[in-house]
């Protein structure tokens, strides 16, 4: 799968961790930040861009919280994502959701936590059905 991810200075080391893991399990990595994106908001603005012209792809963001990412990715019109911290809330959002981000900081998750939530979020496929209705609310809110 083509995993997007984005990072400010602060979500580095979680970002290059969660890159590598998703490097070994396979996966097509599009580092958009390779060096860190001088705010949250730059770097979830153009992970949320990359995924709406890519439809078949996933991503992550990384800050200190998550939260900031989630903010400025919850703006870009079209793209539903997530502040997650646990590994069901990011299978479910996926599944339920349609969920294409998730955004997460070193401040709230660790390593192995992170790992986990990336491995979730990836292997979960919208379900779609009676969960369409609120994906279609969501994307006329933006």
């Amino acid at each position: 799968m083509r995993v997007v991810i984005g990072s400010d200075a602060a979500g580095m080391p979680l970002k290059e961790l969660v890159k590598e893991m998703l490097i070994e399990d396979g996966h097509e990595v599009v580092d958009l930040s390779e060096t860190p994106a001088a705010d949250f908001v730059d770097s979830a603005c153009a992970v949320a861009a990359d995924l709406l012209e890519n439809e078949g792809s996933q991503g992550f963001c990384f800050d200190a919280y998550g939260v900031g990412s989630y903010m400025a990715a919850t703006r870009v019109k079209g793209m539903v994502a997530a502040n997650i911290s646990d590994e069901r809330s990011a299978y479910m959002t996926r599944e339920h959701n349609n969920a294409r981000m998730v955004c997460m900081g070193p401040a709230v998750v660790g390593d192995e936590v992170a790992k986990r939530i990336a491995r979730e979020f990836l292997s979960a496929d919208y379900a779609g059905g009676r969960h369409q209705i609120r994906v279609d609310m969501l994307n006329k809110m933006a």
